[in-house]
């Protein structure tokens, strides 16, 4: 009985560590090479609904990341960087069954030997736009799942791992 019971909890740890899933779409006329700069796109930023904090770890991440990447900040970019943000609350109902026993009262009854758990987990959804800051036309856009950490202590390697994740697909075709 003791492993039935913990059942919802290894789920719990499997699922907290899942990894980020995600997607990209591009402009297949844009020529990726002729960027070498960026900037963020202060205006689309500001707008963005979390936390500063958070909003600072996003930052933080693209800028290493985009750096790491051989590109340069700049005050005249050829990109400009958008983010966009969301949480989602999921609630998981698992029910299962765990054989029939002895209960309160005689014999055996309906529902007997069955065990329902409810958690809730936080989904998050980070998009990461490059817009041609020329053109101001979108030229590459990550979207990336994932679950998140309420732990403080957890969030910075969280998010990191979120935008590492999206911007390992830029530019497109390259690995």
């Amino acid at each position: 009985m003791k492993t039935i019971k913990l059942l919802p909890l290894a789920f719990l740890f499997l699922v907290s560590c899942a990894s980020v899933h995600v997607n990209t779409d591009y402009d297949k006329k844009a020529d990726f090479t002729q960027y070498k700069t960026f900037a963020y796109y202060k205006t689309g930023i500001d707008k963005v609904e979390i936390s500063d904090l958070d909003k600072k770890r996003i930052l933080r991440s693209i800028d290493e990341v985009m750096l790491g990447k051989g590109f340069t900040k700049s005050d005249t970019p050829d990109l400009l960087v958008n983010i966009n943000a969301k949480a989602e609350k999921n609630y998981n109902v698992n029910q299962f069954y765990a054989g029939y026993g002895y209960g309160w009262g005689w014999g055996w009854g309906p529902g007997w030997g069955y065990n329902t758990s409810l958690y809730t987990t936080t989904e998050g959804i980070l998009t990461i736009d490059l817009i041609d800051a020329k053109n101001k036309e979108l030229i590459w856009q990550g979207v990336g799942t994932g679950y998140l950490t309420k732990d403080t202590n957890e969030k910075d390697e969280n998010i990191k791992n979120f935008v590492v994740k999206i911007l390992e697909q830029y530019p497109p075709g390259k690995k």
